[in-house]
C-alpha cells in the first residue's frame, strides 16, 4: 500500500499535464479519426512515459535502457522509420492527376513558402540558422522530411520537431479550413474547375519516378534518401510486376511503422523535456509555418487568377502541402460546403502529390546549403 501511495504522490503536475495531452491525442485519433495509427500510439506513449521511473525510457543514472529509448535510437535517430514510411507513401501515390495537369507543380512549390518565412522568424527569435531551418521544415506537413532535416542539422531539437510535425499533419482537417477561410471568400471557394480527361501512358508513369530521382540527384543530392525511397515505393506501384509488394508497402508497412513511430516519438514527450519555453516556441513556430504554407499556396493561386481567363479555385493552392491525401480531401470538403455540385478533388490531388515531391526537394535543398 505504501508503494502505491508513494507512486501516486511522486507524480508531478507537469507529468499530469503531459498525460492529459496524451489523452487528448488519443481522443482525436479515436473519436475524430485524425491519423489514428499515429495519434493513438503517440497519445498512449505520452501517458506511459510520464509515469515516475517508467521502464519504457532510459532513466538518468541507470545502465538499463528503456525499450522506447532503444527504438528511438534505432528507428528515428538512424532515420530508418521515416525512410521506410516513404516507401509506403510512394506506393500509395498516383501521379496520374499531376501528370494530367502539370501546372499543379507550381502549387507544390508555392506551398513551401511557410518554410522560409518561419526560418527567418525563428532566427529573429534567437535560434541558430540550422535550428531555424529544422523548425521551418515542419511547415511542409511532412513528418519524415522533418525528422531527416532535424536529425542532420539540429539533433537536440529532434524530439519537439518530430512531435510538432506529426501532430500538425494529423490536425490538417482542423488547421487548414481555418487558414483557407482566412484568405478566401465564399465566392472564390465556389469556383468550379471543369474536369478534363487526359490519358497518361503506363510508360510515362514508370519513367516519372525514375526521372524525378535523377533530376533530384543533380539539383539536391542531399534529398536522394527521401526522394529515392519515395520514388522507389511509387515504382513498386507502377511497374506492374510487384503488385503484392506494393500492397504490402501501402498497408502493412505504413501502418506498422506509423504505430512504432507514434510510440517512439513519445520518448521526447516527458514533462521535463517537453514543458519548457524552447519546446513551446518550436511548436508555435511550427504552427505558423504550417498556416503560412497553406496561405502561401492560396495566395499564389489568387495571383495566377489575375492573369487567367479560366479561373482556378484558390483552395487548390492549399493542397500543395505534403499531407497526402488529407489536404486534398479538406479542399474538396470545403468546395462542397460552398457548392454541393463543386468537384475539385482531381485538381487538389494533383497539387497534393506535387507538394509531396516539393517538400522532400525543399528539405534536400536546405540540407545541401549547410552540407
Amino acid at each position: 500500500m505504501e508503494t502505491i501511495v508513494q507512486g501516486i504522490t511522486s507524480v508531478t503536475p507537469g507529468q499530469l499535464i503531459m498525460m492529459a495531452i496524451g489523452g487528448l491525442l488519443m481522443y482525436l485519433g479515436i473519436k475524430k479519426e485524425y491519423e489514428p495509427t499515429l495519434l493513438v500510439p503517440m497519445g498512449l506513449g505520452a501517458i506511459l512515459v510520464n509515469f515516475p521511473n517508467s521502464g519504457l525510457v532510459t532513466q538518468a543514472g541507470s545502465t538499463t535502457e528503456g525499450v522506447l529509448s532503444v527504438l528511438f535510437k534505432a528507428g528515428i535517430e538512424t532515420e530508418l522509420f521515416p525512410l521506410l514510411i516513404f516507401i509506403g507513401i510512394g506506393a500509395m501515390i498516383d501521379f496520374g492527376p499531376l501528370l494530367q495537369n502539370p501546372f499543379m507543380f507550381l502549387f507544390g512549390a508555392a506551398a513551401q513558402f511557410g518554410i522560409f518565412f518561419t526560418i527567418i522568424l525563428a532566427v529573429l527569435f534567437g535560434f541558430t540558422l540550422e535550428q531555424a531551418a529544422s523548425i521551418g521544415i515542419i511547415g511542409a506537413a511532412d513528418g519524415p522530411t522533418s525528422i531527416f532535416v532535424a536529425n542532420a542539422l539540429a539533433p537536440e531539437l529532434l524530439g519537439p520537431i518530430t512531435v510538432a510535425a506529426y501532430s500538425y499533419m494529423a490536425l490538417v482537417p482542423i488547421i487548414q479550413p481555418f487558414a483557407i477561410k482566412l484568405v478566401t471568400t465564399e465566392k472564390e471557394r465556389k469556383i468550379r474547375m471543369p474536369y478534363k480527361a487526359a490519358q497518361v501512358s503506363h510508360l510515362t508513369l514508370i519513367f516519372f519516378p525514375i526521372i524525378v530521382t535523377i533530376v533530384s540527384g543533380f539539383i539536391a543530392p542531399a534529398s536522394l534518401p527521401l526522394v529515392g525511397f519515395l520514388m522507389f515505393g511509387n515504382l513498386l506501384r507502377e511497374c506492374g510486376v510487384l503488385n503484392r509488394l506494393s500492397q504490402t508497402a501501402q498497408n502493412e508497412l505504413v501502418n506498422l511503422i506509423s504505430i512504432l513511430l507514434g510510440l517512439t516519438i513519445a520518448v521526447k514527450m516527458t514533462a521535463d523535456q517537453f514543458l519548457n519555453v524552447k519546446t513551446l516556441m518550436i511548436i508555435a513556430f511550427g504552427l505558423i509555418a504550417f498556416i503560412m504554407d497553406t496561405i502561401g499556396g492560396v495566395l499564389f493561386a489568387k495571383l495566377l487568377n489575375l492573369f487567367r481567363k479560366e479561373k482556378i479555385n484558390p483552395m487548390i493552392g492549399a493542397a500543395g502541402i505534403s499531407a497526402f491525401p488529407m489536404s486534398a480531401r479538406v479542399v474538396q470538403k470545403l468546395a462542397v460546403e460552398a457548392d454541393p455540385q463543386n468537384f475539385v478533388l482531381h485538381y487538389s490531388i494533383g497539387a497534393n502529390v506535387a507538394g509531396q515531391v516539393a517538400s522532400v526537394i525543399a528539405g534536400g535543398l536546405i540540407l545541401s546549403y549547410f552540407v
